[in-house]
């Protein structure tokens, strides 16, 4: 798997000069980002974007560590066989057109031909791979349409090329940060299972998020997850859950869904984490990769807002965590004035300032009876001001801390410092206690 993530050469085979075709785009991000050596392979150009064109693999003056494919299906067999006599080891077919249309039989010759030769394969119909600590980027999509997310700990592999990469764009919007992000489309060769054995041992990986349609092998799945899980918390979005889109999994990228139930109990017994939807596996993955491992189950809701104080406590039983009791609140009465509540929800009132706040996180760190805390912060009242978030920063990463901040423009741009320093922010209480619950129970 070394030559998909680390090479020091690519060729892009069906380079074009056309801007508009996919082998154009993929060799403009590579050349742009890619900090290794980048040759185009085209038999109909000479020059691309400045750079010599080669008609044939044969004709490099190299022989690159990876080869990206993107021309059409019909050709890729024929080409592969080239690049397999060229000692190229590994390829990521981009081009479409195999199994999820019913070509089984083209799939069937570009699996023979990778195994005559020793290729693994990424693909066919997949992005392939975007890495941003190596600039590595195969995506066929241009980088003024979609941002990429900057270098983090979350890897995120995914069966569907076009949702990872919308996904991808949210997370760079968000500031949600990414070790790796893998596409692997029909899974001729490389699977689910091949990908979480690599990030198992990557150390720029803390957290997997994985979207899946079906499973190739399941039994060799459910040992490999399992294993790797122990690890590393894996986070699994399952699609295909119904009879409808079961049929749409077989139409986009030729997998079966499989039963749902089979899906839970196994994803269950193997430690993976079953997401709801693509925002509650993020939620998730940017609090297991951020937070440290609690002690307990404990919460305290510290809030400037009596009714989301009262949403929070809702929202933290239901999501099976508890309600801390605060050691010594007679004392902390003295730091307060009168009218703040001190049990839990702590209530700071309509009239809190930053110092407040200052206040009711020391107490919150240094009481044995809090686990996590939850706190709301509506930034909207006079009296706050953009101190708290510093004041929130000061006391991240001693204890599990996650922020639900609602509000407009404003308060997402307050929010976004606090994200960009490894403080997970929530819009409400409900998504917050499901990620600390989850914190709790897949520690």
């Amino acid at each position: 798997m070394v030559p998909f993530f680390n090479p020091k050469s690519i060729a892009v085979i069906g380079a074009s000069r056309d801007p508009h075709k996919p082998g154009h785009v993929i060799f403009r991000n590579l050349l742009e980002g890619f900090k290794g050596k980048v040759y185009p392979v085209n038999p109909n150009a000479e020059e691309i974007l400045g750079k010599p064109c080669y008609p044939f693999i044969s004709k490099l003056p190299e022989k690159p560590d990876l080869a990206v494919i993107a021309i059409p299906a019909p050709l890729v067999p024929g080409v592969l066989d080239e690049v397999g006599k060229a000692g190229i080891k590994a390829a990521i077919i981009i081009s479409a057109g195999f199994s999820e249309i019913g070509n089984l039989q083209l799939e069937k010759r570009l699996v023979k031909t990778a195994k005559k030769h020793g290729i693994r394969i990424l693909g066919p119909n997949c992005l392939g791979i975007y890495d941003p600590y190596t600039g590595l980027d195969t995506f066929f999509l241009p980088r003024y349409k979609l941002e990429r997310p900057k270098a983090g700990n979350i890897a995120f592999i995914s069966q569907s090329g076009a949702l990872g990469s919308v996904m991808l764009d949210w997370m760079a919007m968000k500031g949600y940060r990414i070790s790796r992000f893998i596409s692997y489309g029909n899974a001729a060769d490389i699977d689910e299972a091949d990908l979480l054995e690599f990030l198992e041992k990557d150390r720029k990986t803390r957290v997997i998020c994985a979207y899946f349609e079906g499973v190739r092998e399941g039994r060799r799945f459910y040992q490999i997850a399992k294993r790797v899980s122990r690890k590393k918390p894996i986070i699994a979005l399952k699609a295909g859950n119904t009879e409808a889109g079961g049929r749409a999994t077989l139409s986009h990228t030729g997998s079966l869904a499989g039963s749902p139930q089979v899906y839970q109990a196994a994803f269950k017994q193997a430690g993976v984490i079953q997401a709801g939807g693509l925002e509650e596996m993020f939620d998730f993955a940017r609090t297991l990769a951020t937070q440290p491992k609690p002690r307990g189950p404990r919460v305290l809701i510290i809030t400037n807002g009596g009714g989301f104080g009262v949403l929070a406590t809702d929202a933290v039983v239901q999501a099976g965590l508890k309600l801390s009791r605060l050691s010594h609140p007679e004392k902390l009465k003295k730091q307060f004035p009168p009218h703040v509540v001190i049990s839990n929800p702590m209530d700071l009132t309509g009239d809190a300032d930053a110092e407040r706040y200052r206040k009711a996180l020391q107490v919150a760190l240094k009481d044995p009876q809090v686990d996590m805390i939850l706190l709301i912060s509506l930034f909207q009242i006079p009296t706050l001001t953009a101190e708290i978030v510093d004041v929130i920063q000061e006391f991240s990463g001693r204890k599990p801390l996650v922020v639900v901040a609602a509000g407009g423009r404003y308060t997402e741009a307050l929010k976004k410092p606090l994200e960009d320093s490894g403080i997970p922010c929530f819009s409400y209480p409900e998504r917050a206690a499901k990620a600390l619950s989850v914190l709790w129970k897949g520690k």
